[in-house]
C-alpha cells in the first residue's frame, strides 16, 4: 500500500518528463517558469524561493498557499544512419551485385500532452526573524517513447525486403534481431519533497535551509544498464529509489532595490534501482544501477522598483561528481556503465512589469549548455530531453487581498542536433574504446511547449 501511495505521488507530480537544463527543471510553477527560472535573489513567489533558495522565503510575512497545473507537450525527434555498403559488400549477392546503399531515417516521439503540477505553503509573521516552508515539486525528468522502425531491410529470417526504402529507415529503431534497439522507451521522474526554514540575521540578511526528501522512478526499455544474453538487451519493470540531500541559501536585500542570493543544492544521494529484467527470449534476470542527483551551485542578482523587478541567476550543476552521470563507455559484460554527461552551466533571467494595475506581466530566457559529448551520445538515446534555449511569457492577476491567478506560456528548443556515432560492444577495442562504426551516426532534438496556470491563497493574518 505504501508503495502504491508513493506512486501515486510521483504519477501527480512528475508526470510530465520536462527535462530542460540537462535533466534538471528550469523552474517550478507559472511565476518561476515566466521569470526563466531565475528567483535566488528575486523571490517574486513562494515556488521559486523554495525551489532555488530557501534563504529567500525571509521575505513572505504571512501564510500562503499555491498550486500550479500545466499541460505540457514534447516532440523528441530521433535520427540515424549507415554508411555504404555496411549491410553487406558488393558482390555478396552474387558477382557484379551492388552493395548495401546508406541507410537514414527518422523517428518522431509519440507521447501526448502531460499535466504538470506544484505545489507549497510558506508561513511566517510580521516582525518574526523565522519563515517556514513546505513545498512538493517535481524537479528533474527525461524520457521518450519511440516506436519500432516497420520499414526494415530484410525480416529476422535474412530475407530481402523488395519494399524497403533506405531513404525511411531508422537504424537504431530497428528490432535487437537486426542490431538496432526496436521500441524504445524511457521514464524517469523525481519528486522532491521540502522542508524549509530561514532566518533572518538582520532586516537585510537571511540564511536559510532546506533538508530533501526524493522518491524517483526509473524505467527503461530496452534497459542498457543491464547485461544482454543472446537474444539482445532486456526490459525492465519500473524501479523506485529513495534519496535524501539538503538545500542551503543567502539572501541579501539592501533596501533600496539591489537584492543578492546564493544556494547550494547537495547532491541527492539514491538508493540503488533494483530492476526486474525480461528478455526478449523470455528468460529473466535482475540488475542493479545508481543514479543519483548531482549538486547545484546557484548565484543570484535581483533589482526592484515601483515598476520593474529584474532577476538574473547562474547555476553551476556537478554531473561529473555524480554517480550515474559521471561513468561511461561499455563494461566487460557488454552492458552501459553510465551517461558519462559534462557539468554545464544554466543562466536564467526574466523581467517583470508592474505598470499595470493588478496585472504584472513578466518575459523570462533561459539558455544552458548541453551535457552530452558527442562520444557517448548513443548512449544517451533514453534521455534526449536538453532545451538550450528556453523562452517565457506570463501575467498575473491579483484578484483580491487574498487571491492571486498567474500563467504562463514556454517555448524550448534543443538548438542544434545532440549528435554523434552509433557504438557497439563488439567493435570495441584499445584504439577504439566505445566501438564506434565509421560512418555511421545518430541524433536526436526536440522542442518543447507548456502552458501552466497557478493559483495562490494568503491566509488573513
Amino acid at each position: 500500500m505504501k508503495t502504491n501511495f508513493f506512486n501515486y505521488l510521483l504519477l501527480l507530480f512528475t508526470t510530465a518528463v520536462f527535462s530542460q537544463a540537462g535533466h534538471i527543471m528550469q523552474g517550478v510553477g507559472a511565476v518561476n517558469m515566466s521569470m526563466g527560472g531565475a528567483s535566488t535573489a528575486q523571490p517574486l513567489d513562494i515556488s521559486g524561493a523554495l525551489q532555488w533558495n530557501p534563504a529567500a522565503i525571509s521575505t513572505f510575512n504571512e501564510k500562503t498557499l499555491k498550486l500550479d497545473v500545466g499541460l505540457f507537450f514534447s516532440s523528441p525527434e530521433l535520427s540515424s544512419g549507415l554508411p555504404p555498403n555496411m549491410l553487406w559488400q558488393p558482390g555478396d549477392f552474387g558477382p557484379g551485385a551492388p552493395g548495401s546503399p546508406a541507410v537514414n531515417g527518422t523517428t518522431q516521439d509519440d507521447r501526448g500532452i502531460s499535466p504538470m503540477p506544484a505545489i507549497a505553503m510558506v508561513w511566517g509573521k510580521e516582525g518574526s526573524k523565522h519563515t517556514f516552508g513546505l513545498s512538493a515539486f517535481g524537479i528533474s525528468g527525461f524520457g521518450v517513447t519511440f516506436p519500432q522502425e516497420t520499414n526494415l531491410p530484410m525480416d529476422m529470417s535474412g530475407n530481402p525486403n523488395s519494399n524497403w526504402d533506405p531513404n525511411n529507415s531508422n537504424p537504431i529503431n530497428w528490432p535487437q534481431g537486426l542490431n538496432g534497439f526496436g521500441h524504445i522507451e524511457s521514464d524517469y521522474m523525481l519528486l522532491q519533497v521540502g522542508l524549509s526554514y530561514a532566518y533572518e540575521l538582520s532586516d537585510k540578511f537571511s540564511i536559510g535551509v532546506q533538508p530533501n526528501i526524493n522518491y524517483a522512478s526509473l524505467e527503461l526499455m530496452p534497459n542498457p544498464t543491464s547485461n544482454p544474453n543472446m537474444s539482445g538487451y532486456p526490459s525492465s519493470d519500473a524501479s523506485t529509489s529513495i534519496g535524501f540531500g539538503a538545500q542551503f541559501g543567502l539572501f541579501y536585500d539592501s533596501g533600496i532595490g539591489l537584492k543578492l542570493g546564493a544556494s547550494y543544492k547537495t547532491t541527492q544521494k539514491f538508493s540503488d534501482y533494483e530492476f526486474d529484467n525480461t528478455y526478449l527470449d523470455n528468460s529473466t534476470s535482475t540488475s542493479e544501477f545508481t543514479m543519483d542527483y548531482p549538486a547545484i551551485l546557484s548565484l543570484g542578482v535581483g533589482y526592484s522598483n515601483d515598476n520593474i523587478d529584474l532577476a538574473l541567476d547562474f547555476r553551476r550543476v556537478d554531473y561529473e561528481n555524480t554517480d550515474g552521470f559521471s561513468t561511461t563507455g561499455w563494461t566487460q559484460t557488454a552492458s552501459v556503465a553510465g551517461f558519462g554527461w559534462d557539468n554545464i552551466s544554466i543562466l536564467s533571467a526574466g523581467i517583470q512589469y508592474k505598470g499595470i494595475n493588478k496585472l504584472p506581466l513578466r518575459l523570462g530566457y533561459t539558455y544552458s549548455s548541453n551535457p552530452i559529448p558527442e562520444e557517448v551520445a548513443f548512449f544517451n538515446v533514453p534521455a534526449t530531453a536538453i532545451i538550450k534555449d528556453a523562452f517565457q511569457f506570463g501575467l498575473g492577476y491579483e484578484i483580491n487581498d487574498n487571491w492571486n491567478f498567474d500563467a504562463v506560456y514556454h517555448y524550448g528548443d534543443s538548438g542544434d542536433a545532440t549528435s554523434g556515432k552509433i557504438l557497439n560492444p563488439r567493435l570495441a577495442s584499445p584504439s577504439n574504446p566505445l566501438g564506434a562504426i565509421p560512418g555511421s551516426s545518430v541524433s536526436y532534438s526536440m522542442t518543447t511547449s507548456l502552458v501552466q496556470f497557478g493559483i495562490s491563497y494568503t491566509f488573513n493574518k
